[in-house]
């Protein structure tokens, strides 16, 4: 699964990142939720893989958003 991550800067501004690396930085955290969704769906759409979006919580991460093929389509793959 790919996962797409928000975090906070020092400053209070949010980025998106995958895998470790900032894709998009300095947004406000509905405008960062709201991209990391588009740009996760979007390539969920294009490759097919499951993609989700998560979020730093106080104890555990918080998922914003899960892209993944149905069970149906996946049983009819095997």
């Amino acid at each position: 699964m790919v996962t797409y991550s928000l975090k906070q800067s020092p400053d209070g501004s949010w980025c998106v990142c995958r895998l470790g690396f900032s894709l998009f930085s300095d947004l406000r955290l509905g405008s960062a939720i709201k991209l990391a969704r588009e740009v996760a769906r979007d390539e969920h759409l294009r490759s097919g893989r499951s993609v989700c979006v998560e979020m730093p919580g106080t104890d555990t991460s918080i998922r914003l958003a899960q892209y993944a093929r149905p069970a149906a389509v996946l049983e009819q793959a095997a």
